[in-house]
């Protein structure tokens, strides 16, 4: 999508939930996920040569827990209803060509960190990063997929020790002194991409919403604060993308679950951060 296109598409917050709305045909309908608690016992889709016929296919890294944390359960957290979700609302609201199968259900896929078909992933999603753990092995061909152009998100992570073993983890791939961390402001073009977000929101899961009443800091004071910090490169290209102390994925995972209060209050955001970032990281 060019820069006209996005001028074209964007709208507001408000917008995005009415599109999704009215979106909701049956065929949409039949396409959304809905985990009715079975989604933590999917196993990987993984990639392969035939995936690949230049349609976008979203992309989920496979890693290794290296440690326990409170909340996650490692590089399948929101697996797969998010990845599923979010590629048919990125068909339905853009003109990014995804894949879907004959049954009219979105293509997503897992890749592992040493898979030489990382390479044909311009976009590499990968969540609960407190609990990464890279081999030696997976810090090279991550440094060299950076290297070529590629682009990470990381998201849903929670609290100062999560934070802190990431910042130890990303150090091998991108040595700080080089690739400092640094806060995105929000006059960063990400932000305005095709949706106009004001600001990153806190989104709890779904489990901690529910049992808290409503609130939105998974570990209290130490998760009170969002991140939305990136790692660039010497001429200013993003390589990686983080968005911590919230779960922006389980904005659209939770599509359709109850209670519907969730979805009014976190999705339409959810989903235009999404959005943003990927056409930000498919044009730039």
């Amino acid at each position: 999508m060019n820069g006209n296109q996005a001028r074209k598409w964007r709208s507001s917050g408000a917008g995005l939930a009415l599109g999704i709305v009215l979106g909701a045909t049956a065929l949409a309908a039949q396409q959304i996920w809905v985990s009715e608690g079975g989604w933590g016992r999917v196993p990987p889709r993984w990639i392969t040569p035939a995936d690949l016929d230049g349609s976008f296919l979203f992309c989920r890294g496979f890693y290794t827990a290296g440690r326990r944390l409170p909340s996650g359960s490692g590089w399948n957290t929101d697996y797969p209803g998010a990845d599923h979700n979010f590629s048919v609302r990125l068909a339905e609201l853009t003109l990014v060509p995804v894949k879907f199968d004959w049954d009219r259900r979105p293509v997503h896929v897992v890749v592992s960190l040493t898979d030489p078909l990382l390479f044909r992933c311009p976009i590499l999603f990968m969540s609960h990063f407190g609990a990464v753990s890279l081999s030696d092995e997976e810090v090279l061909r991550l440094r060299e997929y950076f290297h070529k152009g590629g682009f990470l998100w990381v998201d849903d992570a929670w609290g100062s020790f999560a934070w802190s073993a990431w910042v130890e983890e990303i150090a091998r791939v991108l040595p700080p002194a080089e690739f400092p961390i640094e806060d995105i402001p929000p006059a960063h073009p990400i932000m305005r991409s095709l949706y106009d977000v004001k600001a990153i929101p806190q989104i709890p899961s779904i489990n901690h919403w529910r049992r808290s009443g409503g609130g939105t800091s998974e570990l209290g004071l130490d998760s009170a604060d969002v991140y939305f910090k990136g790692i660039s490169d010497d001429r200013g290209r993003l390589l990686v993308l983080m968005t911590h102390n919230t779960d922006i994925a389980d904005s659209w995972e939770r599509e359709g679950e109850w209670p519907p209060e969730y979805f009014d209050l976190f999705s339409p955001t959810g989903y235009a951060i999404g959005v943003n970032v990927f056409l930000y990281a498919l044009t730039h």
